[in-house]
């Protein structure tokens, strides 16, 4: 869909904000004006740390043309309803109480959506709502296409309240924060007591066999606990340029994206596909490197899949960490 907008500047307008919250009607799907949110960079996000990028669209699928006011401050524009699963609302953020509650002048820009058109934006949930849990959430927006007012309503010229835009629920998990151990490998949590994993000085054959188990389990926090998921990503010729052209922040994105891969893509030949049964067949290791060989049985109705799996490992402070695999098909049975 082609998305067009025309915008005109509109003098500085000077408003006392007032958080009186007054009942504001919504807007009906049968007014043909829709507005949808998505996450704009869907990944994993943690407690008070990275923006979380709400990507909102207001759709004219009414015959007529649409008209709203849109603030250069969208604190005066939008607001955030975000629940808990069991219907508690979060409260607003420190910094948006205090954008509406102080005289100042109001920016905004007149927006047209043509019918069968649409006009996107993008805000950071934060700056709306407090998020100190982890755990699930519902998310919605609320427009005011008249802007808040003092008690909280939108009024359109004629005097009346103009219909607010209400969007569908979006679906939210936040984990719990980051927390790094000495070697700077972030720390996972064990969802079976709540505690945080720590990587202990298993031998080579040991942590491979503790991420075989976690994988026969689902228990994906284990089951990453002994990989260098930086090491195996840049093992691909291609992912190691990308990983040479990134800044620090996009390295991060690159490995959370490449751990939900993992998660994902359970092709056959791939680490993260289950085995029914396996066997380690042998270990080889020096000071700083090792390698260990296991036979994976894969079963299916009537007959068993083998496939030899080579596990490269590498020693970082008495730690040792999966940095490679390659696999061989040794046919079936």
């Amino acid at each position: 869909m082609i998305k067009k907008e025309k915008i005109r500047n509109i003098p500085a307008v000077l408003f006392g904000i007032m958080l009186l919250f007054t009942v504001i009607p919504i807007a009906g799907a049968d007014s043909g004006i829709d507005i949808n949110i998505r996450f704009f960079d869907r990944r994993i996000y943690y407690i008070n740390n990275d923006p979380i990028m709400i990507h909102i669209t207001v759709t004219n699928n009414s015959p007529s043309t649409y008209r709203f006011k849109l603030a250069d401050e969208r604190a005066f524009s939008l607001d955030f309803d975000v629940r808990t699963l069991n219907n508690r609302i979060l409260e607003q953020a420190d910094g948006l109480i205090r954008k509406r509650t102080q005289y100042q002048q109001v920016f905004f820009r007149d927006i047209v959506v043509e019918s069968g058109e649409s006009f996107s934006f993008t805000e950071d949930l934060s700056n709306y709502v407090k998020i100190n849990d982890p755990g699930d959430y519902m998310v919605r927006v609320r427009m005011y296409p008249q802007l808040l007012r003092s008690g909280n309503v939108s009024i359109l010229a004629g005097g009346t309240a103009a219909p607010v835009l209400e969007s569908k629920g979006l679906s939210l998990n936040i984990r719990p924060p980051v927390i790094f151990g000495p070697d700077g490998i972030p720390v996972e949590m064990d969802k079976e007591t709540g505690a945080y994993l720590v990587r202990e000085a298993l031998s080579p054959d040991k942590a491979v066999e503790y991420m075989l188990i976690a994988r026969q389990r689902s228990q994906w926090e284990k089951f990453f606990l002994y990989l260098d998921l930086e090491e195996m990503y840049k093992q691909d010729a291609a992912n190691l340029r990308r990983w040479n052209n990134e800044s620090a922040e996009g390295r991060r994105q690159m490995i959370d994206r490449y751990r939900e891969e993992l998660k994902k893509t359970l092709i056959d030949g791939t680490i993260s596909v289950i085995p029914d049964e396996f066997i380690i067949e042998r270990t080889e290791y020096t000071s700083l490197e090792a390698t260990v060989t296991v036979l994976q049985i894969f079963k299916n109705i009537n007959f068993s899949e083998l496939k030899r799996y080579t596990y490269f490992l590498r020693n970082k402070d008495n730690i040792w960490s999966i940095v490679n695999y390659s696999v061989v098909n040794l046919g079936t049975r």
